[in-house]
């Protein structure tokens, strides 16, 4: 839910929306990108959205989300990202920075949009389809019981990183497990790391079930409650270079839920009920996630290593988008009260997850405990994706400009 958020992470139903459909074929959401094509096109002015009715709808939370990029933008860690597809770290960097200060000059949203029309381009993902369409889903920071000690109740842990884990150093992408030899192998799956208790006495904490250790995996992080009440947080710390399968569409297509009816909540009273069919469907998730013991000040902590931030934080293929920059999102995002409603925020691209590969996925953080729950297992709308770039004659200005400071 890491990088991955590889976390952040990822849903539980993605790609479940249309299983059930016999008569017309399932978007390929997950199609990568052609061999050397890009994820991001230039937009004409006349087709950009509408920024004036996205400055309308900011919130308290973008200010907020800007400092965590502007952080991130400032370690030196960060210039290894870039350059990314022709935009330097200066360039990704003094976007936000201009972001962020036409936000506080702007008295309206019409003097907003004609000087963001003056100095920003606008960037906009082919989707999965070449036409602009990508899938948002949602993701959550779960708060589940667990202990540091293994107990009669509890026995399911989650594991620390093994150091034969090979990631890119720059991306953070899986390779594989280093051998005795030196040569890199496909990881084991879920089901051999399990099953052959191949981790064993590298244990971070321990979960009461096996569909809520799965659920963390998923999200990439969590906020974990001791038996004494205290409290615990976990964040992504790496996964295996197996590919990543939805448990809900794998639950559809053996019987267990209909296609209209998979959300978390029915997951969990499957669950209940068949335990083992439900077990075994989680084994065809091959994809495994580590976690490390993180800062409960600052979390939960994206792939970025910077908090995300509620409705204001996206997780995308970092792969293919330039991390951190400032993003226009024009979808339908579910409530708790009203059902879907139309979503076009500002956001920040601040995390990845195991399932947010390609263009055509993106992942909208929904929050923390059980109503961010809810709204996470219930968002899956088309829509699309733009990012926001300096123009390259404004870059000085906003680059020799410090950036706001953040405690």
């Amino acid at each position: 839910m890491p990088p991955a958020l590889p976390r952040a992470v990822a849903v539980l139903l993605a790609t479940v929306a249309l299983a059930g459909c016999q008569t017309k074929r399932k978007p390929d959401y997950a199609r990568p990108l052609p061999p050397g094509a890009t994820a991001l096109r230039s937009v004409p002015e006349r087709d950009w959205p509408d920024l004036a009715a996205a400055y309308g709808n900011r919130d308290v939370y973008l200010e907020v989300a800007l400092d965590e990029s502007l952080r991130w933008f400032d370690a030196p860690s960060s210039r290894r990202h870039f350059p990314f597809e022709g935009v330097t770290h200066e360039q990704a960097r003094a976007s936000v920075v201009a972001f962020r200060d036409l936000l506080e000059r702007a008295p309206n949203a019409t003097a907003f949009e004609s000087e963001a029309l003056r100095i920003f381009e606008v960037m906009e993902s082919v989707g999965y389809n070449d036409e602009g369409v990508v899938l948002f889903t949602g993701y959550y920071a779960p708060v589940f019981p667990a202990s540091r000690v293994r107990t009669e109740r509890y026995g399911y842990p989650l594991y620390a990183r093994p150091d034969d884990l090979v990631t890119d150093p720059v991306s953070g992408a899986p390779h594989g497990r280093r051998g005795a030899d030196g040569a890199t192998t496909p990881y084991p799956t879920r089901n051999e790391i399990e099953s052959g208790n191949l981790l064993a006495g590298t244990e971070v904490v321990w979960l009461q079930d096996s569909l809520s250790a799965y659920l963390v995996h998923v999200n990439g992080s969590a906020k974990l409650r001791m038996p004494d009440g205290s409290m615990m947080h976990v964040g992504y710390a790496g996964k295996t270079d197996r590919p990543y399968t939805s448990l809900g569409k794998e639950m559809v297509a053996d019987g267990l839920l209909d296609a209209d009816d998979v959300d978390l909540p029915a997951i969990r009273r499957v669950f209940r009920r068949d335990r083992a069919a439900v077990e075994r469907l989680m084994a065809r998730n091959e994809s495994y996630v580590f976690f490390t013991e993180s800062d409960g000040d600052r979390w939960p902590a994206g792939s970025l290593g910077v908090p995300v931030t509620e409705r204001t934080s996206l997780a995308t293929d970092k792969k293919i988008y330039p991390r951190g920059g400032v993003v226009l999102v024009d979808t339908d995002a579910i409530t708790l009260t009203d059902g879907p409603r139309p979503f076009l925020r500002f956001m920040l691209d601040q995390d990845t997850g195991g399932a947010i590969r390609a263009p055509g996925r993106a992942d909208i953080f929904m929050g923390i405990g059980k109503g961010a729950e809810i709204m996470a297992g219930g968002q899956y709308a088309e829509g699309r994706l733009y990012y926001l770039l300096l123009k390259p004659r404004h870059v000085r200005k906003y680059a020799e400009t410090r950036a706001v400071q953040v405690p």
